[in-house]
């Protein structure tokens, strides 16, 4: 039966060295998820390891897998016997030597949607993707699920409108964000650290506004080597406010109802699809408008 309600949950969950110990925990909080609930779930990014793009190692790309590929598999099985819908990110071996950061989309009868390769690849102390990572070629994608028309994106992706834009213009109803976002372990200014995480949110949340969309965000918790992951995994309704937020040092399931007629309600009171005036952007194209 039809319904507008769609409950979501968002896996926040602390990693270990071993893939195949963060994959039975995925597969476990998937399963309390679905028992509680939530019909779409959706981890956290590079779910199965830590978050190795702190250096450039190259024995980190013995990580990488096929996508779709055994884990992929895997997670279509538990989607079919729960009826939920799996998003899942993965480190992606696409040929020798190519490498994306992709999340792949599983339907609520374990069908296979398709994948997200991210676009956006930062190149931080810290977060050294662009050494893994090609950018992303699949264009920005939208997956009709049996719950809700859903996009996804990732983590350095969440800092760019337009990709949620365009996201949102092909019909998805909620923004996904798997995330791995955190401090450096020497940052000890409390200011400096709520500074970066408001603005972490508070990116998202204009997503949801100019968008009309529900926009959620999983991370992870968790020091690993130089980083401390601040969790604070969230949901926000389409006029931003936010609908639940998990705490940055917990290890949780975060479960939210998403009512898409809130939709329709926020987009004819504040109706910024409607006023766009589409014919004067073509110079978004350029990379900076020189004199």
């Amino acid at each position: 039966m039809y319904s507008e309600m769609v409950p979501i949950a968002l896996v926040q969950a602390s990693c270990t060295s071993d893939p195949t110990e963060n994959l039975a925990k995925a597969c476990n909080k998937i399963r309390e998820a679905a028992a509680r609930g939530a019909r779409i779930i959706c981890l956290q990014e590079l779910f199965m390891t830590r978050y190795f793009c702190q250096t450039e190692n190259y024995t980190s790309f013995d990580y990488a897998e096929p996508v779709p590929g055994t884990s992929t598999l895997l997670m279509q099985e538990l989607a079919r016997e729960l009826e939920v819908v799996i998003i899942a990110s993965f480190f992606e071996i696409r040929a020798r030597g190519l490498y994306h950061n992709t999340a792949v989309v599983l339907d609520a009868d374990g069908s296979y949607l398709g994948k997200y390769r991210k676009m956006h690849i930062p190149d931080d102390p810290g977060f050294y993707e662009k050494f893994y990572f090609t950018p992303g070629d699949l264009g920005y994608k939208v997956f009709k699920t049996r719950y809700a028309t859903i996009g996804v994106l990732i983590c350095w992706d969440q800092w760019y409108p337009e990709a949620a834009r365009l996201t949102a213009l092909k019909g998805a109803e909620i923004l996904f964000y798997p995330t791995a976002i955190g401090w450096a372990t020497d940052e000890i200014s409390a200011d400096v650290r709520r500074s970066q995480r408001e603005a972490w949110m508070t990116i998202q949340r204009s997503h949801a506004i100019a968008n009309g969309v529900f926009v959620a965000a999983a991370n992870r918790v968790g020091i690993e080597d130089e980083l401390e992951f601040w969790g604070n995994s969230f949901v926000c309704d389409p006029f931003g406010q936010i609908v639940e937020e998990a705490a940055h040092q917990d290890e949780t399931i975060l479960l939210a109802n998403c009512d898409r007629s809130r939709i329709g309600f926020y987009r004819s009171h504040w109706p910024f699809l409607r006023d766009r005036r589409i014919e004067t952007y073509s110079e978004l194209q350029k990379r900076y408008l020189d004199e």
